[in-house]
């Protein structure tokens, strides 16, 4: 997904917003027009002033505004025709008017005037259509003479097929696409040389001439690096894939999580809200967490800094509140840090507790007392509200890990990477910190492949009972 993309599509909301709300006052204005009142002769009398029109106006904005994103106008990439838009637009705005139409019918003391209400739907379609022929081309300017919101294609593949998509692409920039490179066979560190030279946004590959073992590694490359894969149909069958015609030929595209788009700024969006009300409904609990930390240990800091890495390999600090001794805490502002680190390992050594390359030391001889407490209920892990807050992460998610441990990763457990790490996740709602890693990562992709908002909100529902619950490797 584009930056550019995303930004026009919101700009969209607001601009149709706006026209609908202009083309509303502008029909109120028409009426009292010396020529209009001549036409209608003052068949129908209202009472409402403009402040009360304009009030009623912006409320029914918002339904037109639902309506045509159930219309899928507001799709983060749509390459669809001005021609398509505008017929959709008018559909749109039409079933909005008929609804509308059936609520002043029922309540005629509402508003009278037939004049306005038709007025007003045919003014929204105009203002709206011109919008969106303005912002359209500033899109396609942009593209031309800049190349934002470029998709950079690499196609792979020896065939007819392919050839006519190059040629469809060259000769139509205003599609949005530039072929970077045609390679005839898969080749990965080929493929990671032009990615690093010239970015690669999608991939159209023809997989009949091409070895099994070779295309999963491809298509795992694709999925761990943000990648969009596409392909020429062939034998190979996916759960997730979406069909499409480029120039006259069918498309599939190999889709390994329905996390983007307009989900993954609901999801953004619902992250924010979320973690300001869970930061404030905590802070009570915090704030005494701070006091008893202080008291028990006051040589170190409160909020411990863990390194970890993200979205995309994207290292941060997580924030903890800190549970163990400060003499023992793996941070390099720690005057024992190399004490605690010889430490650190001894005991992973001796008392890890998962296999795999993620830790887990039982009996940790190193917390303190109040850190018992502040694990066994995570509320150690609540200052991460502020991580959600900053985008390092999401309330729901893969958990994060720590460098040591990402670079002990095989390739296909890099799949972690291609969301922004949680709070809370499948895993850990369905046995937290006593699963094997293989078995939390089967878990955790399956969370990818299957998002939805209503999956995100049975997981934290089931996070409560989870920490209350009792953990075989944790006193």
């Amino acid at each position: 997904m584009k930056k550019s993309e995303s930004f026009f599509s919101i700009l969209h909301i607001f601009l149709d917003w706006a026209a609908i709300m202009f083309a509303a006052a502008f029909a109120y204005w028409l009426r009292d027009t010396e020529i209009v009142q001549e036409i209608i002769k003052k068949d129908s009398n209202y009472t409402l002033t403009f402040a009360q029109y304009m009030v009623s106006a912006f409320w029914v904005s918002f339904f037109v505004i639902a309506v045509f994103s159930f219309e899928g106008l507001y799709r983060i990439r749509a390459t669809r025709r001005f021609l398509r838009e505008a017929r959709l637009v008018t559909k749109a705005t039409t079933i909005s008017l008929v609804f509308v139409m059936i609520g002043f019918f029922l309540q005629r003391e509402w508003f009278s005037s037939r004049f306005i209400i038709v007025a007003a739907w045919l003014f929204s379609i105009i203002f709206v259509l011109f919008g969106r022929y303005l912002t359209r081309a500033l899109q396609k300017y942009l593209l031309k003479t800049r190349g934002i919101g470029e998709h950079r294609v690499l196609i792979i593949g020896n065939s007819q097929k392919l050839d006519h998509i190059c040629r469809i692409i060259q000769e139509s920039p205003g599609l949005g696409y530039r072929v970077i490179k045609h390679i005839e066979y898969i080749n990965i560190k080929r493929i990671k040389k032009i990615r690093t030279r010239f970015g690669i946004d999608e991939m159209i590959v023809n997989e009949s001439e091409m070895p099994d073992d070779l295309v999963k590694k491809l298509y795992d490359y694709c999925q761990t690096n943000g990648i969009t894969y596409k392909l020429i149909p062939s034998s190979r069958q996916t759960a997730r894939f979406e069909m499409g015609i480029f120039g006259g030929e069918p498309l599939i595209s190999l889709t390994h999580t329905p996390l983007r788009g307009w989900c993954m700024i609901t999801k953004r969006v619902v992250d924010i809200i979320g973690s300001l009300t869970l930061l404030i409904l905590t802070a009570p609990i915090m704030l005494l967490a701070i006091i008893l930390i202080k008291i028990e240990d006051p040589t170190g800091p409160i909020i411990f800094k863990n390194r970890r890495v993200g979205l995309q390999s994207k290292e941060f600090d997580l924030y903890k509140f800190r549970y163990m001794l400060w003499k023992w805490c793996t941070d390099k502002q720690n005057p024992n840090y190399e004490e605690a680190l010889r430490y650190e390992k001894k005991l992973i050594e001796e008392s890890s507790s998962r296999n795999g390359p993620i830790y887990k030391i039982s009996n940790d001889p190193r917390k303190m007392k109040i850190g018992e407490i502040l694990e066994r209920f995570s509320i150690d892990e609540f200052p991460q509200f502020f991580n959600v807050l900053k985008g390092e992460m999401s309330l729901v998610g893969p958990r994060p890990h720590q460098l040591r441990e990402v670079e002990k990763y095989q390739t296909y457990h890099r799949r972690l990477l291609t969301i922004r790490p949680g709070i809370t996740g499948m895993a850990q709602v369905s046995g937290r910190s006593d699963l094997d890693f293989e078995d939390e990562f089967r878990f955790d992709v399956y969370y990818i492949e299957n998002w939805s908002m209503l999956l995100d909100f049975i997981i934290i529902l089931k996070t409560i009972p989870a920490i209350v619950r009792n953990r075989k490797n944790v006193k």
